[in-house]
């Protein structure tokens, strides 16, 4: 008798997916939500104690010593940067936290072993940042209220700057998390790369009374303009250009998402 030759068995394949992967996409967005809500104390209600603090030394303890800047009162001009500041810090280590300890602790698998393209984990860490720094955003614009009278004079400016630095700031994380390969390397970047460049941005004074150079130099600091223009949409004045930093932060955020796709597709400091 011939023995039936047994069908040969094709090992599973992936799953494939024409376009997007909307369902990894928003799994992934929503677990890097998660991730920081579920601590919620230290990740909003701390910077929003931070935040309350500043307001405190540069505004409540001179007791209105301060002089208005530009004709605004020195606690309507304040908030506005500590919220764009709160917003940039906050989305910043989201991102950047999320992937350090993703390859510390060797769980990069988690996002690499899905079906997720290289344009998919951009985006859901990139949103997941954005949306952690527009929550302590929102919140901290509600705790400074009763320490500034802000107005809304155009709401397109504050939401639209509000948007561009929550996710400039949580590509750059993405960024600076896959390039770190520890935790004090990413501090490095935290202490000496963003925290000089939001307290030299014009958060807590006017630019242009800077003696020169740093009048000049401040008008290229990508931060400048996102305060700068946040604080606009409150107090309807800006000492820089606003399509220039309008401009500006898109040119960033396309060139960082560019980067963290280049990054991803590469596997570089993920897969080796």
């Amino acid at each position: 008798m011939t023995e039936i030759a047994a069908a040969p068995t094709t090992p599973p394949q992936p799953r494939r997916y024409d376009g997007i992967n909307w369902v990894g996409l928003r799994t992934l967005y929503l677990r890097e939500v998660r991730r920081f809500w579920k601590v919620g104390a230290q990740t909003v209600a701390a910077p929003v104690v931070t935040t309350l603090l500043y307001m405190l030394v540069f505004v409540v303890a001179v007791k209105g010593g301060r002089p208005p800047l530009d004709g605004t009162p020195f606690a309507e001009f304040v908030a506005p940067g500590l919220i764009v500041m709160a917003i940039l810090n906050n989305a910043f280590a989201n991102s950047s936290s999320s992937l350090i300890q993703a390859k510390i602790m060797g769980t990069s698998t988690d996002f690499l072993t899905p079906p997720l393209s290289p344009l998919e984990l951009t985006i859901g860490f990139s949103l997941g940042a954005a949306t952690r720094g527009i929550v302590v955003g929102l919140v901290t614009a509600i705790c400074v209220m009763p320490f500034a009278r802000l107005g809304l004079h155009n709401v397109v400016a504050i939401v639209g700057f509000g948007l561009a630095a929550s996710l400039m700031m949580g590509m750059a994380g993405v960024l600076a998390g896959l390039w770190a390969e520890k935790f004090d390397q990413l501090a490095a970047v935290q202490n000496f790369v963003v925290m000089p460049m939001t307290f030299l941005s014009g958060a807590f004074y006017l630019v242009e009374n800077l003696p020169e150079p740093f009048a000049t130099i401040s008008h290229y600091n990508p931060f400048f303009y996102l305060i700068d223009g946040f604080r606009f949409g409150f107090i309807g004045h800006a000492e820089g250009e606003l399509w220039v930093g309008a401009l500006m932060s898109a040119g960033l955020i396309v060139a960082l998402g560019i980067s963290n796709w280049l990054v991803f597709r590469s596997g570089w400091r993920l897969k080796s």
